[in-house]
């Protein structure tokens, strides 16, 4: 069974909802929360005060910006990698 997301998770999901979609990145729950811990270990951001905030001056910068969109669509692209190789997993 997964954790139950704390109550800042609902405030930082409108932060990364907010970055998914200027991406037009559409993903279901599982795999918002499976990216944003991600994410927040990759740029060091986890157990900051405000981590939601963190993420937000993060995605205003220019260079932060780019170097989360580069992020997740590497993440994307592991996560595509990952279901089509589960895939053939379970044909076998």
């Amino acid at each position: 069974m997964g954790r139950k997301p704390s109550s800042g998770w609902k405030m930082s999901r409108a932060v990364l909802e907010a970055i998914l979609n200027a991406m037009q990145v559409w993903l279901n729950e599982h795999e918002k929360e499976q990216l944003y811990r991600e994410l927040l270990a990759y740029f060091g951001l986890i157990g900051a005060l405000n981590e939601c905030q963190a993420l937000e001056y993060a995605w205003q910068d220019p260079y932060n910006r780019q170097e989360i969109e580069q992020f997740i669509k590497a993440w994307l692209t592991w996560r595509r990698k990952r279901r089509k190789e589960e895939a053939i997993i379970g044909v076998v």
